[in-house]
C-alpha cells in the first residue's frame, strides 16, 4: 500500500477554504515544559531545539520564558548561539512580559530576535489580575512593542485568555485588536488559555476575527482540558488560521497543549489543500526521546506514537490484515517510522500466531498451530501475559515433543557491590548441557552480569542482543518485599524482542529476564 498522502475525508471542508501552508509553532519547551514535574536541562533543550528544527522541519520553536532562571538563560544563550550559526535564529521564539523592559534586555543578552509578547486577552483577566483600565495595558504594550522594534527584536502578541475574552468580553478583544492594527507586529497569537472552547465556537470565534482583521496573521494555540484541541485546531484552519501551536506528546499543563503528532495525522489525511512543512517520519523518533527526556510516559493507546496504536489483538483483525489489508487504515505505522505488531492473548487466534511465527521464522502445520492457539487462549484467560518470544516454549510444550523447552540456564552466580569499588559479578552459565564461567565488571550489578555474559557468547562467537530499554514495574500499594516485573527491550540486527522476569529482587528479576533472551537466541543458531 502506497505511504502517500490520503484525503480520505472532503464532505465537511468549506468550499471557499483557501489551500494553503499551516505555520507550526512547537512550544514543547516553554509551554510543555510546564508539565508537572518536567525541567528540561539546557543540553536536553538545545538537543531538542536542533532535532525539532532540522529534522521533524518544524516552522518556528517557542524555548523558553524570559526571566524564569539562569539556567533558563543559559539554556537560550545555547540556542541562539547554534540558532545564528544555521541561520536560523528568526526561529527561535521566547515568551516575554509587558514588564518595562526587563524581558527585552533578558532577550538581549540572550542573544533572542523573536518575542511572544504576553497580554491580556479577556477583561477579566485585566480587571482582577493586573488591576488596569485597557487603556493602561495598551500603553504599557506600546512600549515594550517599542522598545523590541529599537532593538531590531521582532514581535508577536499573545492575548491571554482570549477564549474567555470572545465569551464574556468581545468589545474589549476586538478593541485591542483595532490598537494592534497600528503596532509593527508580525502575529497575533490567540490561546485558549482554559481549554474551554468547542469546535463551533472555535470557528465561530476564528471566523469573526479572520473576516474582520484580513490582513492579520493569526495563530491558534489549544489547550486539551475536555480532549478537543485537536477537533478545535482542525476548526481553527477551516476558519482560516494561518498557524498552530502544538508540543510533542501534547505536553503542558493540566491536560495539555495540542499533540503534535495527532494534528499533523489529521491535517495529512483530513484537509485536502492544507498543507503542513512536518516530516512524518521523524515524529516517533522526536517523541520517544522528548519522553526519555522529561519523563513523561506516553500512554500505550496515545493516536500515533503510542506503544499499542499499531497492535492488532484480535484475530478477527490479524487474519483479515492476511487476507487483503481488510483491516488497515490510513494511518500506515510506516508513515511514522513504525510497524505493525500483533499481540498474543485470548482475543487473538491462529491469525495473530501466524504473524509473530513468522517474525520468529518458524512455522506449524495445521494441527500444530490449533494446539498452540488453544494453549495460548488458556493463559490469556489466567491473565499470563503471552509474547511472541514465549512461542518456541508454548510450542514445545503442546507438542509433547521430550526435549528441554530450556536450553540455556543461569546455574549460579555472585554480585559483588562494595564502596570504593567497581560492582563484580562471576556467573556460571548452562547451555546446551555445557557449563562456561565467566566474570566482569560494570557501572552496577547488572551492568557487570551482562559483561560477563558477552564474555561467555563472544568464546562462541555468537552476538549478545543490544540492550535498548530497561523498566522496572511494581504494582500500585506493594509492600517493600512486593515482586517486581522487570522489562528489557533488545535488538538483534533489524529486528527488537522483549522479554520479563519477575522476583522480589529487581536485579534478579532482570537476570530471569536476561536468560530468557538467552533462549530466545539459542534457538537461532
Amino acid at each position: 500500500m502506497s505511504l502517500q498522502k490520503k484525503r480520505p475525508y472532503k464532505s465537511t471542508l468549506p468550499s471557499n477554504m483557501k489551500s494553503r501552508t499551516i505555520e507550526i509553532m512547537d512550544t514543547t519547551l516553554r509551554d510543555g515544559e510546564q508539565t508537572s514535574g518536567v525541567s528540561f536541562s539546557s543540553t536536553e533543550k538545545l538537543t531538542l531545539a536542533k532535532l525539532l528544527l532540522e529534522e521533524l522541519n518544524v516552522d518556528r520553536i517557542e524555548v523558553a520564558s524570559a526571566r524564569v532562571s539562569d539556567g533558563e538563560f543559559q539554556a537560550v544563550k545555547s540556542i541562539t548561539a547554534w540558532a545564528k550559526e544555521m541561520n536560523l535564529i528568526g526561529k527561535v521564539e521566547i515568551l516575554t512580559f509587558v514588564d518595562k523592559g526587563i524581558s527585552i534586555q533578558w532577550m538581549i543578552d540572550a542573544g533572542a530576535q523573536v518575542q511572544n509578547l504576553l497580554t491580556k486577552g479577556s477583561l477579566n483577566h485585566l480587571k482582577y489580575q493586573l488591576k488596569q483600565t485597557p487603556e493602561e495595558h495598551f500603553k504599557g504594550i506600546e512600549d515594550a512593542i517599542t522598545l523590541a522594534h529599537k532593538n531590531d527584536i521582532e514581535t508577536n502578541v499573545y492575548l491571554e485568555d482570549w477564549s474567555n475574552g470572545m465569551r464574556n468580553s468581545k468589545e474589549y478583544v476586538f478593541s485591542f485588536l483595532d490598537f494592534l492594527a497600528s503596532q509593527p507586529v508580525k502575529r497575533i497569537l490567540l490561546p485558549d488559555t482554559l481549554g474551554i472552547l468547542s469546535p463551533t465556537e472555535t470557528f465561530t470565534f476564528l471566523s469573526e476575527i479572520i473576516n474582520r482583521y484580513p490582513n492579520f496573521h493569526f495563530d491558534f494555540h489549544g489547550h486539551n482540558d475536555y480532549d478537543l484541541s485537536v477537533a478545535n485546531a482542525m476548526e481553527a484552519i477551516k476558519a482560516g488560521i494561518q498557524g498552530l501551536h502544538l508540543t510533542v506528546n501534547g505536553m503542558g499543563e493540566r491536560a495539555g497543549n495540542t499533540p503534535l503528532a495527532s494534528l499533523v495525522a489529521v491535517v495529512n489525511d483530513f484537509l485536502p489543500g492544507i498543507e503542513v512543512n512536518i516530516n512524518e517520519s521523524s515524529l516517533n523518533k522526536v517523541s520517544q526521546l522528548v519522553a526519555t527526556f522529561s519523563g513523561f510516559r506516553i500512554p500505550v493507546n496515545k493516536p500515533i506514537v503510542g506503544a499499542n496504536v499499531f497492535t492488532q489483538t484480535a484475530g478477527i483483525h490479524a487474519d483479515g490484515d492476511s487476507k487483503k489489508n481488510l483491516y488497515f487504515n490510513d494511518l500506515l505505522p510506516e508513515r511514522f517510522g513504525r510497524k505493525r505488531k500483533y499481540a498474543l492473548g485470548k482475543t487473538s487466534g491462529k491469525a495473530n500466531i501466524q504473524k509473530n511465527l513468522q517474525e520468529l521464522g518458524l512455522s506449524l502445520d495445521d494441527e500444530a498451530l490449533k494446539k498452540v492457539t488453544q494453549r495460548n487462549i488458556e493463559l490469556g484467560d489466567k491473565k499470563q501475559h503471552v509474547t511472541a518470544q514465549d512461542l518456541p516454549y508454548i510450542i514445545s510444550d503442546v507438542m509433547n515433543s521430550g526435549e528441554n523447552t530450556q536450553k540455556v540456564f543461569v546455574k549460579s552466580y555472585v554480585l559483588t557491590h562494595s564502596k570504593g569499588l567497581q560492582p563484580s559479578t562471576t556467573v556460571a552459565v548452562e547451555i546446551n548441557g555445557e557449563i562456561f564461567e565467566e566474570n566482569a565488571c560494570g557501572d552496577g550489578q547488572y551492568d557487570a552480569f551482562i559483561n560477563a555474559i558477552r564474555k561467555i557468547y563472544t568464546s562462541k562467537t555468537i552476538e549478545v542482543p543490544q540492550l535498548i530499554d530497561y523498566a522496572v514495574h511494581i504494582p500500585p500499594g506493594s509492600t517493600s518485599d512486593a515482586l517486581c516485573e522487570t522489562t528489557i527491550a533488545w535488538k538483534q540486527k533489524d529486528k527488537e524482542f522483549v522479554t520479563r522476569g519477575l522476583d522480589s529482587d529487581q536485579t534478579v528479576s532482570a537476570i530471569k529476564a536476561t536468560e530468557k533472551m538467552l533462549n530466545i537466541i539459542e534457538t537461532q543458531q
